[in-house]
């Protein structure tokens, strides 16, 4: 059996389940990018917002691409399971929020019509960086792109988030409706800013009035997302259903940990985020600096070195000595280069970062994080190397880093073992020689002394493996 509304009464008593009227909700939220991070944690804040009377804040999600959480979700009711593991301890939560699934490529009109319905107020985005379609080195929106280049001719059956946003946009233009808050959830800088360029580009491409319209009445605030969860696997499905005693195809495995910062500016009406645990505040920039570069840059890190060097998991990584000291050198680096707001005390964040990194129940894969690597490295590590470099400060655990991403496009770990590199520019990389062409690749804008200390790293990468230079740095 699976897990849906008839046999959630079956499960043991000691599971969290929704209280409240599933059928009564309102579908406030569209959420594009239903993948596991969203329903581990935007949804868990909707959750909450309906478990506390407010029937406004059910979610439509959307795939942009693949039927596979629809897959998952449908025959489950949208009812799905959030595991929770710190150590040996586990808490299982049922989540009630998502009400239906749509798959975009399947039915585009379905999903313009959900972001156009009068209940629809916010539209939230995970679609990772590379969904953005942004050109990093020029600017604007990469219109050599086929997907973009299509919703730029027409807008009838869109291919990207932007071109879906905008087609809704002008929908509820069109019938007098007022525009929803879109909220992006991605890891990238000033990303409410990023998603406003995008859609008014692209409203700007089909009707200049719209897009005006768009930028005066429109709202997209930035937010910072704080979350680790790994992939699921077979068994993480087979060992929840001895606990439940029905299978869970949908669910999300994560750590206790969960952060949501949010620029306080909407366009309409929107749950009350602070009373759900969501800090509000006028400046997301200091809170984004510091989780990108703390947490997201020793992620990276770690994911190309300790997977040069064979370790499967970011808790073997920083078990190990030579790792956790190498993690504490990359954070001394960085944090000079952080305005961090009054109420984030950075020695207590990077603590509590290392006991998140070490909890060895999460199984975080250093591959997982290693995907898509040109389109993270510039926030993550670049920014901060190039402002150690402005400042004329050391910057070797920094440098090491940025050479084992260069290292990891070789597909190859230090005992032989190969690996495709997952990255949508993947082919680019592969023809680009050395460490210029592989930095110019990514629009990285480093002076000669930091790419030479780059590619000094590399050699010793290649010479001894990532284990040796950790310990020598």
């Amino acid at each position: 059996m699976r897990l849906t509304d008839s046999t959630l009464p079956q499960m043991p008593a000691e599971i969290a389940r929704p209280a409240y009227d599933r059928a009564a909700t309102k579908r406030g939220i569209v959420h594009l990018g239903i993948g596991a991070f969203h329903r581990a944690h935007q949804a868990i804040y909707f959750d909450r917002a309906l478990a506390a009377g407010d029937p406004r804040w059910a979610i439509t999600g959307v795939s942009l691409r693949s039927a596979g959480v629809r897959d998952q979700l449908g025959p489950q009711d949208g009812l799905y399971s959030v595991v929770v593991r710190d150590g040996d301890a586990e808490q299982i939560r049922i989540v009630g929020a998502v009400g239906e699934v749509l798959v975009a490529p399947e039915d585009p009109a379905a999903v313009i019509a959900a972001l156009a319905h009068p209940d629809t107020h916010i539209v939230t985005l995970t679609i990772t960086e590379k969904g953005y379609k942004l050109d990093r080195a020029a600017g604007g929106l990469l219109t050599d792109d086929p997907d973009v280049a299509s919703d730029l001719a027409s807008l009838d059956a869109p291919r990207t988030a932007i071109g879906f946003i905008v087609a809704a946009l002008a929908r509820r233009w069109a019938e007098g409706l007022p525009p929803f808050t879109a909220l992006s959830c991605d890891n990238l800088p000033h990303n409410g800013a990023l998603l406003s360029d995008a859609v008014i580009a692209m409203a700007s491409a089909h009707d200049p009035y719209l897009a005006d319209w768009i930028a005066s009445e429109g709202a997209f605030p930035a937010s910072m997302v704080d979350r680790i969860v790994p992939a699921t696997t077979d068994e993480d499905v087979a060992s929840l259903a001895e606990s439940l005693g029905v299978e869970d195809r949908a669910m999300v495995k994560t750590e206790p940990f969960t952060q949501w910062v949010v620029e306080d500016r909407f366009a309409g009406e929107h749950p009350d985020f602070a009373a759900l645990g969501v800090y509000l505040t006028d400046s997301v920039g200091p809170w984004e600096d510091a989780k990108l570069r703390l947490l997201n840059g020793a992620h990276s890190a770690i994911a190309y070195l300790g997977g040069l060097a064979g370790d499967t998991f970011v808790h073997e990584f920083v078990a190990r000595e030579e790792g956790r000291r190498y993690v504490e050198m990359l954070w001394d680096e960085v944090q000079p280069t952080l305005t961090p707001p009054a109420a984030l005390d950075v020695d207590a964040y990077r603590r509590e970062l290392m006991a998140r990194f070490s909890n060895p129940a999460l199984r975080h894969r250093t591959y997982q994080i290693a995907m898509d690597g040109s389109q993270k490295l510039p926030q993550r590590l670049i920014a901060t190397l190039a402002d150690r470099r402005a400042a004329d400060r050391p910057f070797d655990a920094l440098a090491l880093a940025v050479a084992g991403w260069v290292r990891w496009q070789s597909g190859r770990t230090d005992t032989g073992e190969t690996f495709e590199v997952e990255d949508p520019i993947a082919d680019r990389l592969s023809r680009a020689i050395g460490v210029d062409a592989l930095l110019t690749e990514i629009g990285a804008s480093l002076d000669d002394v930091a790419r030479r200390e780059i590619a000094a790293r590399v050699s010793d990468l290649e010479q001894g493996g990532a284990r040796a230079a950790i310990i020598s740095i």
